[in-house]
């Protein structure tokens, strides 16, 4: 199996976030891939598949990842049946965060119970 098989999750993972400015080379056994992100969590999800694949410290892969928008953590959608405890357990590991996502959103939020579906909330930097 070449590195690039090895780590063509990683790949269709860039692909189906859309990642711009995407290159990826396969060099003495070594693969190097670069592009950018929407935003940072994006670029946690490409280091989470590569962790998974690699391990902690691959040393097979060369990953240059930008972030394009970096003055927030992410833009999420909301889907039905969602609340602003799930979606910060979904971010932050921590219903409890949601307060955090209350405030950056107060411009189209004015109750932390009433989040509607297809409302774009932005998800902040903690």
């Amino acid at each position: 199996m070449t590195v690039k098989e090895k780590y063509q999750p990683v790949l269709d993972l860039g692909e189906a976030l859309n990642v711009t400015n995407g290159n990826v080379e396969e060099t003495e056994n070594k693969l190097k891939v670069w592009g950018t992100t929407k935003t940072q969590y994006e670029k946690n999800l490409l280091w989470d598949k590569i962790k998974e694949i690699g391990g902690n410290s691959p040393d097979d892969i060369m990953a240059d990842i930008k972030v394009k928008d970096t003055s927030v953590y992410h833009r999420h959608i909301v889907k039905s049946g969602e609340t602003l405890g799930k979606i910060a357990r979904h971010y932050y590991k921590d219903a409890s965060k949601y307060q955090a996502i209350f405030e950056a959103n107060t411009d189209k939020l004015k109750n932390p119970d009433l989040i509607y579906p297809d409302q774009e909330l932005v998800i902040p930097n903690l």
